[in-house]
């Protein structure tokens, strides 16, 4: 039987939409079947379960957590998609682990859209990236639609938001930047690890960031006519990581 939810429940869910009482409670909120069983199965911790069907004897999860049975029309006032999907979780937002520096890492220099930061950390768990560095202004990953976009990948990318400078200066790898002038990144040798750094939607790698940057890359253009002035930041990050790992098996 299904229960109704409580003015506290209904507040706090509400309130984890916006970034400072993500901070402030510790918590995030999943929406989808799918992405809540990824998270189930992960080491995250799960706060409270919410859902129209019982998870008890699904077959893909343990069933070992306390789930609230409520009725769609609750759901449906408290999710945060056009059309609710059967279930929204709340979880403890994990803490980051030390970056391994010895791998082939990925910074983000104020990526504002939340849909270009959920492919990016699809796309690290896709070509093995372990860690994603952000700029403090990059939104944040426990944003409802950028977990909705990583579809789970969530659980196996370490995310780590610092002062990118000062991030970059300390990394004893080669630097690599995209810039419109850089050099034709399917002529580059790329190493096994290093450092990828992709600006900002609008304005590009920063210019503190650039002057520490001491390889310059590009995705060359074949098109006849010249007129995009670049490619999604989201599309950038899979061809180029397409690119350091298929040198890997070459």
């Amino acid at each position: 039987m299904s229960q109704s939810l409580s003015k506290n429940q209904i507040k706090l869910i509400t309130n984890l939409k916006q970034k400072k009482y993500r901070l402030l409670h510790g918590f995030f909120v999943v929406e989808g079947i799918k992405t809540i069983r990824e998270l189930l199965s992960s080491n995250i911790q799960l706060y409270t379960l919410f859902t129209t069907e019982s998870f008890k004897n699904d077959a893909n999860t343990d069933g070992y957590w306390d789930e609230i049975l409520i009725s769609e029309a609750d759901l449906k006032r408290i999710s945060f998609l056009t059309t609710p999907n059967k279930a929204l979780a709340i979880f403890k937002i994990p803490t980051s682990k030390p970056i391994d520096t010895n791998e082939l890492i990925v910074v983000l220099d104020d990526i504002r859209d939340p849909g270009n930061l959920g492919t990016i950390i699809r796309l690290c768990d896709w070509f093995g990236v372990k860690d994603l560095v952000c700029s403090n202004a990059t939104v944040d990953c426990f944003n409802p639609k950028v977990i909705q976009a990583t579809m789970g990948s969530i659980t196996r990318v370490n995310i780590t938001y610092a002062d990118l400078p000062s991030f970059l200066k300390e990394v004893a790898m080669p630097i690599f930047g995209t810039f419109m002038d850089g050099e034709n990144v399917y002529n580059k040798s790329l190493p096994k690890k290093g450092v990828l750094v992709l600006g900002n939607e609008a304005n590009g790698i920063s210019k503190d960031l650039e002057v520490l940057i001491n390889e310059k890359i590009a995705i060359p253009r074949f098109g006849n006519i010249q007129v995009t002035e670049s490619l999604n930041v989201a599309t950038a990050t899979a061809i180029l990581l397409s690119e350091f790992r298929r040198k890997l098996s070459v």
